[in-house]
């Protein structure tokens, strides 16, 4: 299965890099030497991330930066770093740069799968990994706070006494997934649901608050959670890899300018799942732009008054 994947990478590496070196991405290609450029995957969360370091990065050292939107997917945002067409990414994930870029096999503690990718990048890519903001977007089993009284849920070993009795909502490509599908989780946790319903990611938390299933398998930082009260269960058998998030910023460029680093640490650990999904939810349910989301975020926690 490694092999498979590495495999996989190298192909979509390839297509990545010729797609990169045929044409323009918004942003790309035109800046300035002096600017410093983020590189921004569409998701809410990477626009929000980058503009908060992009705001910090301005306010503290007066360096000039950009935002480079519409890398697609990690491989891309991998392939932009490594032709030089940007110098930082916001939004990197452990998990998914593990088995990614460095193709090894994924590490179900965080602590070993970060050390890890500051490893593999620094050694074999000259990057610096930063430590986390302080969440992780893996996926999460959650319920209402009804079913969670109801059957006293408070992990996910704890829908096994009760599985005959409970519905869940996943997403469809998780029925397929290797090492961290269905099948693995089963086996993992011995658990077999009353009946399951695939569908799309962002239908299952409106599905599960109206109450059309009992459980659902989604994104630990998304901003529905909060907002529609559900609890979520903890994966007592760490079966989920972790996905923590973190800065990556060259090594070229934290040299040229030693004091990006100094302020990309400010933000280690100060970004919880909790915050995430508020800062999410402002975006996606509120329709504020993530410049602005970003902005209130920094100014909340006094970062602009020289307190942090």
């Amino acid at each position: 299965m490694k092999k498979k994947l590495i495999a996989l990478f190298s192909v979509l590496l390839l297509t990545s890099s010729l797609f990169l070196s045929s044409c323009s991405l918004p942003g790309l290609g035109g800046s300035s030497k002096d600017t410093i450029r983020i590189g921004a995957m569409a998701t809410t969360e990477s626009q929000i991330v980058s503009n908060i370091l992009k705001e910090l990065i301005e306010h503290d050292t007066g360096l000039k930066v950009e935002i480079v939107n519409n890398l697609g997917s990690t491989i891309v945002q991998h392939q932009a770093m490594l032709n030089g067409d940007v110098d930082i990414t916001a939004t990197r994930y452990t998990g998914t740069d593990l088995v990614g870029p460095l193709g090894e096999d994924a590490i179900k503690d965080p602590e070993k799968a970060l050390a890890a990718v500051k490893k593999g990048f620094e050694e074999r890519f000259h990057q610096t990994w930063f430590d986390s903001y302080g969440f992780a977007n893996t996926y999460v089993f959650m319920v209402r706070q009804d079913t969670a009284k109801k059957y006293n849920l408070n992990t996910v070993s704890d829908m096994r006494k009760v599985e005959n009795e409970l519905t869940a909502g996943v997403d469809n490509s998780w029925m397929e997934r290797e090492g961290d599908g269905y099948k693995a989780f089963s086996k993992a946790y011995d658990i077999e649901f009353k009946k399951i319903f695939p569908m799309q990611i962002g239908l299952i938390y409106t599905a599960l608050k109206n109450n059309q299933m009992d459980v659902a398998l989604g994104y630990s930082t998304d901003g529905r959670i909060p907002t529609y009260n559900l609890k979520l269960l903890k994966d007592d058998k760490k079966f989920f890899p972790p996905y923590d998030a973190s800065a990556l910023a060259t090594d070229e460029i934290l040299k040229k300018h030693p004091e990006l680093k100094t302020t990309i640490n400010k933000l280690k650990g100060k970004i919880s799942t909790e915050e995430m999904q508020k800062l999410n939810y402002e975006a996606d349910g509120k329709l504020k732009e993530p410049s602005i989301v970003a902005q209130e975020f920094l100014q909340k926690n006094n970062y602009f008054d020289g307190k942090n």
